[in-house]
């Protein structure tokens, strides 16, 4: 009885619960969030002050009793507690206030393909405390080729490549299950500090996360293109304490990369050696698909595509495709149900 009373007033959720950013599907619905994974927190009070967007804004720029948090570090839950407040907040959102109360939403989230079983009880858990009544688990990867309607049931290979802000999530697919992976704790976020350090070392200036990340967006490549991108680095001179400020081009921050870039690539590599010969003659024909923020670094698409002798292509709008995965799994979970990597049923009455 219970439960049909929590079905009636609850709106079933897709979410890809990433280290940058959440996005929330609502079945029947569509993408309805995309806030970043940022929650600020008075270490006074213990008090949520914000979160998402408002808490992003802050991120850098509190006074000492403020902290700008990611709960979720390489794409696990780093602060438990803090990932079952940003969840509630996001299932109250997505709910009138009315419903708010009785809200037991039954909930698919993409995870990275890499973590172990006490990580992935840590999401599972997480969700359960903001308010879920049952929890889907399936790998990013996975979601991200089901959202890019990739026939994964199929028996056929696919491979995609899911590069987010905290993880690198490598995958070949066939018969709804991963046949060969890697996950790597590379990506986006890696490639903000590789520029910060880069500023560090060459032009001795200090930078903060949110000024590397928006160079790599303006200005990052990691392929050589045929126009010259120039940037502005602002920071605190090294030497003299100052301000400071330096002009860099997508030369330098290819330079700032290659470690990073050339990591991703050899895992991609290892991955396709890994894959059975029949499977891989199906990728070679049907291509590699980049998915998630990281894919869209200008040049990564040839660079792997020269690396592997492989077609490659980036999805559209690869921010979306995990949580338009998850959606799709949500509006057919009983025939989708085999690519989950574990599924929960609903509670009972209590």
């Amino acid at each position: 009885m219970l439960n049909k009373l929590f079905g009636a007033f609850s709106k079933d959720l897709g979410i890809d619960l990433g280290t940058a950013n959440t996005l929330v599907y609502i079945r029947g619905e569509g993408i309805v969030i995309n806030e970043p994974s940022v929650v600020a927190l008075n270490k006074k009070t213990e008090q949520v002050v914000a979160i998402g967007t408002e808490a992003r804004k802050m991120v850098g720029r509190t006074p000492g009793h403020i902290v700008a948090i990611r709960p979720l570090v390489d794409g696990v839950i780093s602060d438990f507690e803090v990932t079952s407040e940003m969840l509630n907040y996001f299932i109250k959102k997505v709910h009138s206030s009315a419903t708010q109360l009785f809200a037991r939403p039954r909930i698919v989230i993409g995870i990275p393909s890499g973590i172990t079983e006490v990580e992935r009880r840590a999401v599972r858990d997480a969700a359960k405390n903001a308010g879920a009544r049952a929890v889907y688990l399936v790998e990013e990867p996975m979601a991200a080729a089901i959202g890019a309607r990739l026939p994964v049931q199929e028996a056929v290979g696919s491979m995609v490549i899911d590069l987010g802000g905290g993880t690198c999530d490598i995958a070949v697919i066939s018969l709804g299950g991963i046949v060969a992976s890697r996950s790597l704790r590379i990506a986006g976020d890696k490639f903000n500090e590789d520029i910060a350090a880069y500023a560090r070392d060459e032009f001795k200036l200090i930078i903060g996360e949110r000024t590397a990340e928006d160079v790599k967006i303006s200005i990052g490549s990691v392929w050589k293109t045929g126009e010259a991108l120039e940037g502005t680095l602002r920071g605190r001179d090294l030497v003299t304490g100052l301000p400071r400020e330096v002009i860099v081009t997508d030369a330098d921050v290819r330079v700032a990369l290659a470690k990073s870039v050339r990591t991703i690539t050899e895992a991609v590599k290892a991955t396709i050696e890994d894959t059975p010969p029949e499977l891989v003659s199906d990728i070679m024909h049907r291509g590699i698909l980049l998915v998630g923020g990281g894919s869209m670094i200008r040049g990564l698409d040839k660079l792997i595509e020269r690396e592997t002798k492989m077609p490659v292509y980036v999805a559209e709008d690869p921010l979306t495709a995990v949580v338009r995965g998850c959606g799709i799994i949500l509006e057919d979970i009983d025939g989708l149900r085999d690519v989950l990597i574990e599924d929960d049923y609903d509670l009972p009455p209590t």
